[in-house]
């Protein structure tokens, strides 16, 4: 098929196809770089706004965004790095929750307060990466209705993970700092119901911020092909971040205190009766050792979020999808990736019961009862 060039187009509107976001110019007054010249032919035109067409979210729509262009380095993290450690997280938190669940002995009030907490990691590698690579592509194509639950229903995990590292915080003080009232006040019943309240607040919570967007869909965004959503940064920064981390840290800061003054005291304590001692020490040693191995997951909690919520803090603002908010989300990842290995490094039920897991013990009949302590 031939084309024939078509007469000059000189001093006509351009087509009404072309996407533009200004008002077409007076007959005569067009700019250079959409008039053609008196002998162009109709395909060279469209070969000089192809370019311009491929930087736009929707070439049809005046007002659609432009696609950002993202470096090789940034693309090999979002397409490569991020899924792999989301994987990662699924498969080694999906091992914590079945080993608790599964062998009763590890039905205590401390497990309990652990399976909630890798549930909650377990959803941030299932959930909160894969929305947040929609949501760091160039253009968003999915609608606005979309862009709020991609945005806001994947977070229900983050409150949860730090109302969790405070229940742990509040489990370790009262064990080290009032030990012969642990088993009265900390009940498997009792820590039950706090989790439950933890995992009801974190949905709530989310829905306060997901009901004021839904109120209509889109209004933040600038332009067609962009995912913007309104969140109270100020109350967001003090309900998620200070009044937990502050909690944890004042806790901690009291647990090893009195973890410190108690290790002096069994090493200075001979006079006791010698069967009381030794069962006395004994309490207090694996009390300490839950303490110190829990202490390392909040320590490293600590480490993870606060960077995210620092730069928060500092009035710094960064958009979904920049090298800085894939690093935070990357710090998530990891920290939610890394509290099953310090499970494994620490404690020795976690690798006989990963080593029946992997090896289909566990379909065995009355497989949980199985000592593995």
């Amino acid at each position: 098929m031939s084309f024939k060039p078509r007469k000059s187009t000189q001093g006509r509107r351009p087509p009404s196809f072309l996407p533009t976001n200004k008002k077409p110019a007076p007959p005569g007054e067009e700019e250079d770089h959409i008039k053609p010249a008196a002998s162009t032919s109709s395909r060279y035109f469209c070969i000089a706004i192809l370019p311009r067409e491929a930087e736009l979210c929707f070439p049809q729509l005046n007002n659609s965004c432009k696609k950002r262009t993202r470096p090789h380095s940034e693309s090999m993290i979002i397409y490569t790095l991020l899924p792999s450690f989301s994987l990662l997280t699924v498969f080694l938190n999906l091992l914590v929750i079945i080993s608790i669940s599964h062998f009763r002995q590890l039905h205590t009030s401390t497990n309990l307060l652990l399976l909630s907490l890798a549930v909650s990691d377990f959803f941030v590698g299932l959930l909160v990466v894969p929305f947040q690579i929609l949501l760091s592509e160039p253009c968003w194509l999915l609608g606005d209705l979309a862009c709020i639950l991609c945005t806001f229903l994947p977070y229900i995990t983050v409150p949860a993970t730090a109302v969790n590292m405070v229940l742990i915080s509040v489990d370790r003080y009262v064990a080290v700092c009032d030990p012969l009232r642990y088993g009265t006040k900390i009940t498997p019943k009792r820590v039950k119901i706090c989790v439950l309240l933890c995992w009801t607040y974190s949905v709530f919570y989310n829905f306060l911020f997901l009901f004021d967007n839904l109120k209509q869909p889109g209004k933040y965004n600038s332009c067609y092909g962009e995912c913007v959503n309104s969140v109270n940064g100020h109350v967001d920064l003090v309900l998620r971040f200070i009044i937990p981390t502050t909690s944890i840290i004042i806790l901690y800061t009291r647990v090893f205190v009195v973890a410190v003054s108690q290790a002096r005291s069994m090493r200075s304590h001979i006079a006791a009766v010698k069967l009381q001692r030794s069962v006395t020490v004994t309490v207090k040693k694996s009390e300490l050792k839950a303490a110190r191995t829990l202490g390392v997951v909040v320590a490293v909690f600590l480490m993870c979020y606060c960077p995210y919520y620092g730069i928060c803090l500092a009035g710094y603002d960064f958009m979904t999808g920049s090298s800085t908010h894939i690093i935070m989300i990357f710090l998530v990842i990891f920290n939610s990736c890394l509290n099953p290995l310090i499970y494994a490094f620490f404690y020795p039920w976690f690798r006989k019961t990963v080593k029946l897991i992997v090896t289909l013990q566990i379909l065995q009949p009355h497989s949980r009862q199985t000592n593995v302590l």
